[in-house]
């Protein structure tokens, strides 16, 4: 099993979805050979709730991290106690691995081999300026492997590339055990970039060179997996986190907004399947879909009978493997911020309602840039959203106000050469909020 999630890619950013001035062939015959979901959606517009709900499939608001990014100095996380992704994959005998981003809390008990992974390279956090001020007095943001320091700064454009490197290593030494493989990459996050190869040659700038990037790192690790005969027993997945960054190139169209709003373009994201002879050939699924049904479906996939306790998602693997589907009619709560400036959307079926005082609702089969209010049309279905909104907020705790971060950098726990070693698996839930 191998999960590729970017980091900020748009719907719009990719052929499969539309582009036409970013070249994808390598996404593109995911496509063609596996399955392309045109209604997948995460639970928040932005990246620490996104992955939270990602990686234990629930609702950000359950594990604590419901608004705001965590910065460096944050010292809330996602808790031990949760059973992630990884860890249902390890009760089944897999090998883990995380390469890349993991932005889900920094110190020990919250890092990538305290929830479930084995090995882990990359960066913890963002490499934009807000995260890489906390590393400027000890030679920059560093690339982990484990917990020591093999390289600083981490290099934008060098990024994709050792990411990539990484992920095909995994792939060989783990080649004859079943193995999970998360592979969060950092573009086209700001500062996006790409190496010299790409530079240049996209029709979208630098921003769709990076994404051409990508596409050829996805190339690469369908073609080592061929290249060691194990397509027929390996699913690759392949989507984002959230919706394009507003103030890049990236795009969300047809769908109206960006990260950092609950309209579709901050929700829905691209998501490929790609798993020759069980996921079948050329499928293109209008069924809505949301990240926290990748959990109980990876479960249902790897033959995991004891599911962890308050999932909010559903198996979908009847969808993936293009069966039929009895599952029930989705619904999906989506939050960003907290307070008087929160932004709330909640999903169900065609309905998306924006729960404000004036409520603004729309019917996503015939309205999917959510142009037309039809509130005042439709009572009952605003007043059931809105009661479904309000019932979720309250029993996830979403709009929890956790403790303000320190106003001015600290310093981070990762400085010389290594990083402490986790001695054991805690966290507590209430802490802090950036």
């Amino acid at each position: 099993m191998i999960l590729i999630n970017c980091d900020d890619l748009g719907y719009g950013d990719i052929a499969p979805y539309g582009a036409t001035d970013i070249r994808t062939p390598h996404l593109n015959r995911m496509a063609r050979e596996g399955l392309r979901l045109t209604d997948f959606s995460v639970t928040a517009p932005l990246c620490t709730p996104s992955r939270a709900s990602l990686m234990t499939g629930k609702y950000p608001g359950r594990v604590g991290l419901a608004t705001g990014v965590l910065r460096p100095s944050a010292i809330r996380g996602l808790a031990g106690e949760e059973i992630t992704l990884a860890e249902v994959f390890k009760s089944r005998g897999y090998t883990t691995g995380c390469v890349g981003k993991w932005h889900l809390g920094f110190r020990p008990g919250m890092l990538p081999r305290d929830q479930g992974f084995d090995q882990y390279y990359g960066v913890l956090h963002n490499l934009d300026d807000p995260e890489t001020i906390y590393f400027k007095d000890v030679g920059g943001m560093p690339i982990l492997r484990g917990d020591e320091v093999v390289q600083r700064p981490a290099v934008p454009a060098e990024i994709t590339g050792l990411y990539t490197a990484e992920a095909l290593a995994f792939i060989e030494q783990n080649q004859s055990d079943p193995f999970f493989l998360y592979l969060g990459h950092a573009m086209p996050h700001i500062p996006f970039d790409a190496s010299p190869r790409f530079k240049g040659k996209s029709a979208r700038g630098l921003y769709g060179d990076c994404i051409e990037e990508l596409d050829d790192s996805t190339g690469q690790i369908l073609a080592k997996i061929q290249e060691l005969d194990l397509a027929a027993n390996t699913l690759v997945i392949f989507t984002s986190d959230n919706g394009p960054e507003r103030r890049t190139p990236g795009t969300a169209a047809p769908l109206q907004g960006t990260k950092h709003t609950v309209f579709e373009g901050g929700l829905r994201v691209p998501f490929l399947a790609w798993w020759p002879g069980q996921v079948p050939a050329g499928q293109v699924s209008s069924d809505f879909v949301s990240v926290l049904d990748l959990l109980p479906t990876f479960a249902a996939l790897t033959g995991v009978t004891e599911l962890p306790t308050g999932l909010d998602g559903f198996d979908r693997s009847a969808l993936l493997l293009g069966e039929e589907s009895g599952s029930p009619v989705p619904a999906l709560y989506s939050r960003y911020g907290r307070g008087k400036n929160a932004k709330e959307s909640m999903r169900e079926g065609p309905w998306k309602l924006h729960h404000y005082a004036d409520p603004q609702l729309y019917n996503l089969t015939t309205d999917l840039g959510e142009a037309t209010n039809v509130a005042s049309e439709h009572p009952k279905v605003v007043a059931r959203l809105s009661q479904q909104a309000i019932n979720i907020r309250q029993s996830t705790q979403a709009d929890h106000a956790f403790p303000k971060s320190p106003t001015a950098p600290q310093k981070c726990q990762v400085s010389g050469n290594s990083i402490p070693t986790p001695t054991q698996n805690f966290v507590t839930k209430s802490t802090e909020s950036t």
